[in-house]
């Protein structure tokens, strides 16, 4: 009855994971670089930010027709009936009921506007530059997420080996626990730890099988395919080195996406001021039109014949004198929106510098932790082997043995953070740079 109640206790888990295992076959594998492909062309970050570039090159263009003439074409024909008072006695009209017009005129042309549309074009230019830095800001803060993702699926994959191992050493000390017990030179006591042993390195498994198909459910949000992915098996727990020495890399930070769209949001600001000085000077304006009138007709026809036509150009200069304080209003505006963008790009440069500090120090140090936790790991086999030994032939408790297999587990835990901390500040590197280090 004991026997069967400590196989209950290590079966009961085998159901879950089973359903667990269900769910990860079905996720199909993919490679880093085409989830970060998917996910750029795909999440709402990066479609809005391709959109505002669309509409900055649609603005550039607007802008630039603003420099020539709307010409428009006109023509009508009307028709008059009825009778006149002549003296007091009604008599029908005279002459051609149809009547027709003819016209070709252009709306204001200004000439000069205190190169204001000169200057709208230029804030209109910085506004693009910065909508494709904010493009290049957005596909490298997307990748960063499925970096993230990526990871944490690689991450629980390698937690559940070190699951399944912890479980293929609780077995054999649940085997040998049992076995000295049956042949009493154990107490029971130390059967149920092998039990309880057992069944925590199941548990183990389960929460890393669950961990992996909550990451998998993730990275399929980012890449929105509408099928479950994973990461390739063939992706394996190494970090990748940083071939790139401190002072380019921050060269390459403080040329980085947010810098340079700090930089362009600059360039608008100084554009908008400039523009915003235009309502000071003068505005000189041109129109002109051309009109014809045709013959006059009994029954449509169109208008054969010119009976006149008409010419007439004109030029215009205006000034306000006082429009309420909006130009001056404008101007201060323009101002405060001038020392936000210098304040904003000053900002810029120091926070990439700064992250780019935090992250290469995380970098590093994680590098250090998982050397250290290797040599960790293999005096914690090492301990855990000689232990082992000498609690089968009796001259060490079932604490001591528990002990030592818990610091292995610990360090293989610590190594496991410390891969997953190199990789995210990589990423995070990457993404402050505005390029992968491959």
């Amino acid at each position: 009855m004991y026997v069967k109640h400590l196989m209950a206790t290590m079966l009961f888990p085998v159901a879950l994971c089973a359903q667990s295992m269900s769910g990860l076959s079905d996720a199909k594998p993919i490679s880093l670089d085409e989830a970060v492909r998917l996910a750029q062309i795909n999440q709402p970050q990066t479609v809005i930010a391709r959109n505002a570039l669309r509409t900055g090159e649609s603005t550039i263009r607007s802008t630039l027709l603003g420099y020539l003439p709307q010409p428009s074409l006109g023509m009508s024909a009307s028709q008059r009936g009825g009778t006149q008072i002549v003296q007091g006695v009604p008599l029908p009209l005279t002459g051609n009921p149809w009547s027709y017009s003819r016209s070709l005129s252009f709306g204001s042309v200004t000439l000069f506007d205190g190169l204001q549309r000169w200057n709208n074009y230029r804030s209109a230019q910085a506004n693009l530059n910065v909508s494709e830095a904010s493009l290049v800001t957005s596909n490298y803060s997307v990748a960063l997420n499925v970096k993230t993702s990526y990871y944490a699926v690689l991450t629980a994959r390698e937690q559940q080996a070190a699951a399944e191992r912890q479980l293929e050493q609780a077995q054999q000390l649940l085997r040998v626990s049992t076995a000295k017990m049956q042949a009493g030179s154990a107490t029971r006591t130390d059967s149920l730890s092998g039990a309880i042993a057992v069944g925590n390195a199941k548990q183990a498994i389960l929460n890393a099988q669950n961990q992996l198909l909550n990451a998998n459910a993730q990275l399929t949000r980012y890449v929105a395919t509408p099928f479950t992915v994973t990461a390739m098996p063939a992706d394996t727990s190494d970090v990748a080195a940083i071939g790139v020495d401190d002072a380019a890399l921050l060269t390459m930070a403080l040329a980085g996406p947010s810098v340079r769209q700090g930089t362009a949001s600059l360039s608008a600001a100084q554009a908008t001021q400039r523009a915003s000085k235009a309502p000071y000077l003068p505005t000189v304006t041109m129109n002109g039109s051309y009109g014809q009138t045709p013959l006059g007709s009994k029954s449509f026809d169109w208008g054969n014949g010119t009976a006149s036509t008409s010419t007439s150009l004109g030029f215009n200069i205006n000034y306000p004198l006082f429009d309420g304080y909006r130009r001056e209003q404008t101007l201060v505006a323009a101002r405060v929106g001038l020392e936000n963008a210098e304040a904003n790009l000053r900002d810029a440069r120091f926070l990439a510098q700064q992250n780019l500090t935090t992250q290469l120090n995380t970098y590093r140090t994680a590098l250090l932790s998982i050397e250290l936790n290797k040599l960790q790991i293999q005096a914690a086999e090492e301990n855990l082997r000689v232990v082992q030994q000498q609690y089968n032939l009796g001259t060490k408790q079932l604490l001591d043995l528990l002990t030592a297999q818990s610091s292995l587990d610990n360090a293989r835990l610590t190594l496991i953070a410390a891969r997953q901390n190199a990789r995210l500040s990589k990423a995070n590197i990457e993404s402050i740079i505005g390029r992968d280090l491959k």
